[in-house]
């Protein structure tokens, strides 16, 4: 069986969320079973494994609706996206395409990185549930990040084919926090409408002497408006962080905290669990079942509450519960894991060996 894994999402210089997925199961799948990743641009080689490719064409190009006629040429038996935008016209191949979420559908407003054309789509495409129908149905089998994304999914009836849960997950903690907690509380992530960091701005007056630490790069307004929620002096802006600085501040943070309204997978909750420091985030179902025993639960509309359940962890007892939990939790999430059950699915579609006569 040939098979060929779309790698054409991955970033060049440092991965997001589904470059780092990307990466992460095309890694751990080639140890299971031989792989041709089909990337865009040799310089994402450097944030790939060392693995046979292919060269296409650039996933967000007008020409996206025939790349098969390139994938083609390798005769692969079963082809996996990790998007479900994967052009599919004249393939010869089994076809599996990934929906992540449904976060879009509620939250219409794109990546800023993406050019005006697909911007544009984008917001007209999350106008109604057809098209995604359509993209999803001419797939043999679709796959999503979470069982919360499952439900929604099938709720939904967005397609008709099977769908398999291949979860994300993170690399092995580089090493479990220190015995020092400071009261900061960290937020790793974007600053779209959908994560609410609104909420947690606004939570700071209930907590005293603690501090907010927003590490992600941020712009002028979102700087001058969380600090205006905000008692002063409550935030520190870190405007990009290194990994080891990450690490660094999570080993001696409180908690890490996210109030989104929705959310995909959650990484850096996998991340800050990991590492043996408690999460606090919005009761919501996918941070219920990636969080789980590692993470305590707050209305992310109410600041007063999250407010309440940070100051919870002042209970050592409460804190260290928590922390000890974490890892456990964390570690249901590996890239081994995940690879399994692609590769149970990719066997499944995959045509059945013709017999030697």
């Amino acid at each position: 069986m040939k098979f060929v894994f779309d790698c054409r999402y991955t970033r060049l210089g440092r991965h997001d969320g589904i470059s780092r997925y990307t990466a992460g199961v095309v890694e751990a799948f080639s140890r299971l079973h031989p792989v041709t990743m089909l990337i865009s641009d040799e310089r994402q080689l450097e944030m790939l494994p060392d693995l046979p490719w292919i060269l296409g064409t650039d996933p967000t190009s007008l020409r996206e609706p025939w790349i098969a006629r390139i994938v083609n040429r390798a005769h692969p038996d079963v082809v996996f996206s990790p998007m479900q935008t994967m052009g599919s016209g004249g393939r010869h191949y089994k076809l599996i395409l990934t929906l992540h979420d449904l976060i879009y559908y509620n939250n219409p407003t794109p990546p800023r990185d993406l050019p005006w054309f697909i911007r544009l789509g984008w917001r007209i495409y999350h106008l109604a549930y057809w098209p995604q129908r359509l993209v999803l149905n001419r797939a043999d089998a679709i796959v999503t990040g979470t069982f919360a994304a499952k439900a929604q999914i099938e709720e939904r009836r967005l397609t008709s084919r099977p769908i398999t849960v291949v979860s994300s997950a993170v690399d092995p903690a580089p090493g479990l926090r220190t015995s020092e907690r400071e009261r900061t509380i960290v937020y790793m992530g974007s600053f779209m409408p959908y994560k609410n960091v609104e909420s947690l701005a606004k939570a700071m007056h209930d907590l005293p002497g603690y501090r907010l630490q927003l590490l992600s790069r941020i712009g002028a307004s979102d700087r001058a408006r969380y600090s205006a929620l905000a008692p002063e002096g409550a935030i520190e802006f870190f405007d990009g962080v290194t990994d080891e600085q990450y690490t660094q501040l999570l080993s001696r943070a409180t908690a890490l905290a996210t109030a989104s309204f929705e959310e995909g997978f959650g990484i850096p909750v996998v991340e800050s669990l990991a590492m043996g420091t408690p999460v606090v985030c919005s009761d919501i179902p996918v941070f219920r079942e990636v969080g789980g025993e590692g993470a305590a639960f707050f209305d992310p509309r109410d600041p007063a509450d999250i407010a309440r359940v940070i100051r919870s962890l002042e209970d050592d007892a409460v804190w260290t519960a928590l922390s000890g939990r974490a890892p456990a939790q964390a570690a249901k999430f590996t890239w081994d894991r995940s690879a399994e059950r692609l590769l149970e699915l990719v066997q499944s579609l995959a045509p059945e060996p013709r017999a030697v006569s």
